[in-house]
């Protein structure tokens, strides 16, 4: 009989993978998962590390979610998002539009990279519509990764995602000195007046012909969970403001709380002209993401039908209910069960823990947290290049009971925001003996 692994392994492409690596580290088979552990069909638990890819914000198998969830299922579970509308929908139109002062209006897609797709496209076509064709051009930030549709790709800085596509990327300017922190406690998170003049000149070389700047705001996911200033995220929207250029925040891992606040514009005290969000927004129950969008920016395209303002992007799953009433319930929960302020609490307890792994190991620096993210880097300089450090302390740490998948050799937790200390402790013991038993071979 052949095994679940076998089957998979069969027919089954997975996702940012190379596939010969099964060959030696075969895929988890996954008989269930609840709070922070997936269950495997062994009967053995492992800690989702990772959030399942930053998106199990509340963990697996919520009771809340799951209700809303069924609730949903027994009154429709999808119709078309063009020409009708439905109350669960209409509520978090209203929850997400209210989120902010100014960014009232919402589009629906299925996912992070479609959200970044659809704000980009938004910002190029709202320029057609007031005169102003010459704003064409994009600027993202060093070390960016906005996903893997062409203008998302186009707007990541990472090479290993977006070299095989390069003749067919659109062009995008990236911003370099960024002032990367450590903390909250870091000189440079209050005041980058020491770097912006340099970053300011790159930015105004190029004002006349931008139409939109998209960061990632504070965190910079896939290039290295970097955490910058957030006194450089105000100066770049005190400069867009006066340069009449949009700013594009991609929130779809930072957002609905994984920094310790609702959304990670917020340590800026900002409001950008668009919002993506995705991931956390569902507690990665669904695929489903929303583009929050300012208030003027709709209003250009507002118009009789035959002005040809009509923004016509469209996904056959826009607005789903399912995704949207799970949305709509993790939105309740995450303020009446205070998962924000335990995000902001997490942030002290994950430094200490990495801290002490980093004491133990001696093979880890850089460390860097804020809210519910931590991480280091292994200091593997002089030793063997030919070796996968990273992944090797991957599966250690799965042998272990620890799903940790590190980015390169940039170890991170960035774990449910409603763990518990037991758990945090023992994540941290496992990482500890996944990284001694690695590093023994150096």
């Amino acid at each position: 009989m052949k095994s679940i692994i076998d089957t998979d392994l069969r027919h089954h492409w997975h996702p940012a993978s190379q596939m010969k690596d099964y060959e030696t580290l075969k895929p988890l088979p996954i008989e269930s998962a609840k709070g922070v552990y997936l269950k495997l069909t062994n009967g053995e638990k492992v800690i989702d590390a990772i959030s399942s890819w930053w998106c199990k914000s509340l963990g697996h198998n919520h009771p809340r979610l799951k209700k809303a969830l069924l609730k949903q299922v027994d009154q429709f579970e999808h119709v078309i998002g063009t020409n009708t509308c439905n109350r669960t929908l209409a509520k978090l139109s209203e929850k997400l539009g209210t989120m902010t002062k100014t960014l009232s209006k919402v589009f629906y897609a299925g996912d992070g990279s479609s959200s970044v797709e659809i704000a980009m496209k938004m910002s190029l076509h709202s320029r057609q519509i007031t005169g102003e064709a010459g704003r064409y051009k994009f600027i993202a930030l060093k070390n960016s990764y906005h996903g893997e549709t062409l203008l998302a790709l186009s707007a990541s800085n990472l090479q290993k995602y977006r070299q095989p596509y390069e003749k067919i990327a659109v062009p995008v300017l990236f911003i370099p000195n960024i002032p990367y922190v450590a903390s909250r406690e870091d000189p440079l998170w209050k005041d980058c007046s020491v770097v912006w003049p340099k970053i300011e000149a790159f930015l105004n070389q190029h004002a006349n012909n931008l139409t939109a700047i998209i960061v990632e705001p504070i965190v910079q996911g896939a290039g290295g969970m970097r955490i910058y200033s957030q006194d450089f995220l105000k100066r770049l929207r005190e400069w867009t403001l006066r340069q009449g250029i949009h700013l594009i925040a991609d929130e779809i891992m930072t957002g609905i709380g994984r920094t310790g606040l609702p959304l990670a514009c917020q340590h800026s005290d900002i409001e950008p002209d668009f919002i993506c969000l995705s991931k956390g927004l569902t507690s990665g129950w669904l695929p489903f993401s929303a583009v929050l969008i300012l208030e003027s920016i709709y209003q250009l395209f507002y118009d009789d039908y035959r002005a040809g303002k009509n923004f016509l992007h469209s996904h056959t799953f826009s607005g789903n209910a399912l995704g949207a009433a799970v949305a709509l319930e993790t939105l309740h929960i995450m303020e009446e069960e205070g998962v924000y302020e335990k995000a902001m609490l997490l942030e002290t307890v994950l430094k200490e823990l990495m801290e002490k792994v980093a004491q133990d190991t001696g093979v880890l620096k850089s460390i860097r947290n804020l809210g519910g993210i931590v991480v280091a880097d292994l200091s593997v300089e002089n030793a063997d290049p030919s070796r996968r450090y990273g992944f090797e302390i991957f599966s250690h740490a799965l042998d272990l009971g620890a799903f940790l998948r590190p980015l390169g050799n940039t170890i991170y937790w960035l774990p449910p925001l409603n763990i518990n200390i037991n758990e945090l402790e023992k994540l941290a013991d496992i990482t500890q003996k996944s990284i001694q038993n690695t590093m023994r071979r150096r």
